[in-house]
């Protein structure tokens, strides 16, 4: 095994602080002696995401407009985990609820993935939820606009085929969960 070393910080220069996000100019000293006079590195909170399964056997997704690649996009709930919040799993059934209206009997975190390791610092909480049912109307953070859409595990797996279902975050939580169904295997 060869000896990399980690790199480490110099100096750091915060270029944009927003609330959801900052964005920061690092100098950074390489693991081999060279030092890199800017990178650029994009702190967030983590994020929590849900495939969600009703008792019916339905999956539970949400389209929703997304302006950076200017496209509908299908995806599961979630979002950004609140600066208060510790428990990754108390957001995502937050997020299921606030985006869906739909509570869970059962919730179990599936994975953890790391957004964009190259450049953001933030991890992504991967669940699976069971049992769900519609208990609730929606409650839309303030520049969510989204509908809720109800489709079958198969109507699922022939999406994601077609390519249907580009948020690749997305992807990688509904592969874990259907692989945990049972409905795919590696």
């Amino acid at each position: 095994m060869s000896e990399l070393k980690a790199w480490q910080q110099i100096s750091s220069e915060y270029l944009v602080q927003e609330s959801w996000f900052r964005f920061r100019k690092d100098k950074v000293l390489k693991g081999n002696g060279e030092i890199m006079p800017a990178y650029y590195v994009l702190e967030y909170s983590n994020w929590a995401s849900v495939f969600a399964v009703t008792s019916d056997g339905k999956v539970v997704l949400v389209r929703q407009y997304r302006y950076g690649i200017g496209q509908w996009s299908i995806e599961v709930p979630g979002g950004i985990m609140d600066a208060h919040e510790t428990d990754p799993l108390e957001a995502a059934k937050r997020e299921l609820l606030e985006e869906t209206g739909y509570s869970c009997k059962t919730i179990e975190q599936v994975a953890v993935v790391a957004p964009n390791p190259a450049t953001a610092n933030n991890l992504m909480y991967c669940f699976l939820a069971t049992g769900c049912e519609l208990t609730h109307s929606q409650e839309f953070d303030e520049h969510e606009e989204l509908e809720v859409l109800l489709v079958t595990i198969a109507q699922l797996k022939t999406m994601l085929r077609e390519n249907k279902i580009i948020q690749s975050l997305h992807v990688t939580n509904m592969l874990y969960a259907l692989e945990k169904l049972g409905e795919i295997s590696w």
